[in-house]
């Protein structure tokens, strides 16, 4: 078996091991230093303190070993959940393979005069007067074009219901490792999903995240735990893509469009509408680890609420602004097939998540795409061949999601794979 340090821990030569396997005698030679090295380590589903004398080969390894006692009465499974790694006793640090490295350029603002986030007050949208909703449908343009981002309040769901949702998330979390196994999939198009990170197969590094994505438009689906959990996810999701269709209204008028265009061309009466639930465990070293790196979404809208703790960014002017959410507001983000519909117009904004060392964050993003057959090209109202000829090419909706899941998030890396390149 091959044995994988995972994180330096101290310096010099102490080192912590996470989730590894004992060693073969082949596995490491015969060493000089003359040092006492401490580990934790896997073995047949037991963890072990095993003290290894660096000086000595391998075939007198086992200088001591003993069950660590307030684990050996438990039996613990395999760490497969960031979860579980944030609980282990003791954890100071994080294995190597978590440590996200960031430059100075990557610090984050909250400086009022540069994190006016724009705000739109839903009920003015929905049942203003002509002039407050016309100056509603121009905040909401001038929101997408300069920032791909804004706050929504008063938008009629209850913050019971918000709660509720919030708790059967954390529920979920809170299941078994064993019971989330049910539910992790073999492929990235499975309609439920969970797992940690993002693509494990084929990170280098990974992110302090646990996920559950579900699929809930058209067809409707739900883990069967807990139990109450396709009962409220269902009303929720319903509530919140009334929402959206309305504030696409808004936009599509922004746009100089029909308010029906963006529904229509996008076919959102068969669009997809995805669940996407994100554990964030305290870390024991916040700065050297990260939530979700930077990315833009897929699709035209992702709304967000969160369980009161912050930990959202957004590049703005290429500056990290922390988002501050007003409490029982949504956050909502243009996605990136709404930077191909307007032509670049409005922009998909590039955000990330990070984490802290004394709360959990949870967040739920419902992500609102076109149907999945739907081809998504600039508007041709938009384009004119001279001034605005199309900026992307046409992609299957299918295809973009299938890409993007497929793949580690880096940036806009999928929105440059249907970018039209100048040649002139």
């Amino acid at each position: 078996m091959q044995t994988r340090i995972c994180r330096r821990v101290y310096e010099e030569s102490w080192v912590m091991l996470i989730g590894c396997k004992l060693p073969s005698n082949n596995d490491i030679s015969p060493n000089a230093d003359n040092l006492v090295t401490p580990f934790i380590i896997e073995l047949s589903g037991h963890y072990l303190s095993v003290s290894i004398h660096l000086s000595l080969s391998l075939f007198s390894m086992a200088a001591t070993a003993s069950l660590v006692p307030s684990l050996a009465t438990h039996s613990p499974t395999k760490m497969r959940y960031v979860k579980s790694l944030a609980e282990y006793p003791g954890l100071t640090s994080i294995p190597s393979t978590y440590t996200y490295t960031t430059t100075a350029t990557d610090h984050a603002t909250s400086d009022p005069e540069e994190c006016s986030i724009p705000i739109i007050d839903f009920s003015l949208l929905v049942s203003g007067t002509p002039h407050q909703r016309s100056k509603i449908i121009h905040d909401l343009g001038k929101a997408c074009q300069e920032w791909g981002f804004f706050m929504v309040i008063n938008h009629g769901l209850q913050e019971s219901m918000m709660k509720a949702m919030m708790e059967v998330c954390k529920s979920f979390f809170d299941l078994t490792e064993e019971e989330k196994q049910e539910f992790e999939g073999k492929h990235v198009w499975d309609p439920i999903r969970c797992g940690t990170s993002f693509n494990t197969s084929v990170e280098q590094v990974f992110f302090w995240r646990d996920f559950l994505r579900v699929r809930v438009h058209p067809e409707f689906h739900s883990p069967n735990k807990p139990a109450e959990f396709s009962k409220i996810s269902l009303e929720y999701c319903k509530k919140i893509r009334e929402v959206v269709s309305e504030l696409l209204e808004g936009i599509s008028e922004s746009l100089g469009l029909e308010a029906c265009y963006i529904n229509k061309a996008m076919s959102l009466e068969t669009g997809i509408q995805t669940l996407i639930a994100n554990l964030y465990p305290p870390c024991p070293q916040p700065d050297h680890a990260m939530g979700m790196p930077p990315h833009s979404d897929h699709g035209l809208l992702t709304v967000l609420s969160q369980n009161g703790i912050d930990g959202l960014q957004i590049q703005h002017k290429g500056k990290w602004i922390k988002v501050n959410a007003i409490p029982n507001s949504f956050l909502v983000n243009t996605g990136d097939h709404l930077e191909i519909l307007s032509n670049g117009k409005y922009k998909s904004v590039l955000h990330r998540a990070v984490v802290n060392d004394n709360a959990t964050r949870i967040s739920l993003g419902i992500v609102h795409g076109p149907s999945l057959e739907t081809i998504v090209s600039p508007a041709p109202e938009l384009l004119n061949i001279e001034n605005h000829p199309p900026a992307y090419l046409g992609m299957k909706y299918r295809e973009y999601l299938l890409l993007q899941l497929s793949s580690h998030l880096d940036g806009k890396s999928g929105l440059d794979r249907v970018r039209v390149v100048n040649t002139e």
